[in-house]
C-alpha cells in the first residue's frame, strides 16, 4: 500500500467514521449493532424495520448516520436470504436475531435505493472517496441478494402464463 493510499483511507475514516466499505465498517453501524444487542429479543425486528423505514421516509435529505444504519439493517435482512452472507465482523450484532418477516426484503431494497439516490449525504461522502466504486458495488450486491431479478418460481409462473395464452388463442 502506498503512502498516498494510506493517506486517502485515513481521510475517509476521519470524514465518515468508516474504515472500509462493508455494512458494519463504520461507527454508526457498529453503534446500531450494539443498540440491537441491547434491545429485547422480541423487539429486534421492529428496530430493523424502523431503521429501514426511517431511511425510506427521508424525502428531502438523508443524513449519513441514517444511511449507514439503513445499510447495516439491510445487510442483516440480506444475511437471511438465499445467497446472503452472514454478518461475521466483530462490529455486527453479537446477539441472536429473529427470523425476519418476508416483507422486510422489499423495504430493505427501497432503503438501499434511497441511500444511493440524490440527496443522500452518505452517497455524497462516498462519491468523494477513493473507495466509492467498491462501496457502490457492496450496496449493489446487497440489493441483488434482497431482490434477485428472476428466480425459479418467477420463471415457472412465466411459463404457466405462456401456456395459458396459447390455450386462450385456441379457443
Amino acid at each position: 500500500m502506498t503512502a498516498a493510499t494510506i493517506a486517502a483511507r485515513q481521510r475517509e475514516e476521519i470524514t465518515m467514521g468508516a474504515w472500509d466499505v462493508g455494512p458494519f465498517e463504520n461507527d454508526m453501524a457498529a453503534d446500531f449493532a450494539h443498540t440491537l444487542d441491547e434491545t429485547a429479543p422480541d423487539k429486534r425486528e421492529s428496530l430493523v424495520r424502523a431503521t429501514l423505514s426511517r431511511a425510506v421516509q427521508a424525502r428531502d435529505y438523508l443524513e449519513s448516520s441514517e444511511g449507514e444504519e439503513a445499510v447495516a439493517a439491510a445487510a442483516l435482512v440480506a444475511a437471511q436470504c438465499p445467497g446472503g452472507e452472514p454478518v461475521s465482523t466483530g462490529y455486527g450484532p453479537k446477539e441472536a436475531l429473529p427470523v425476519f418477516a418476508d416483507d422486510l426484503r422489499p423495504l430493505a431494497v427501497e432503503a438501499l435505493d434511497r441511500v444511493v439516490a440524490e440527496n443522500s449525504e452518505l452517497a455524497e461522502l462516498w462519491d468523494e472517496a477513493h473507495s466509492s466504486p467498491r462501496w457502490r458495488q457492496s450496496i449493489s450486491h446487497l440489493r441483488a441478494v434482497l431482490a434477485p431479478e428472476s428466480g425459479p418460481r418467477e420463471e415457472a409462473l412465466s411459463g404457466v402464463q405462456q401456456v395459458t395464452r396459447v390455450t386462450d388463442r385456441r379457443t
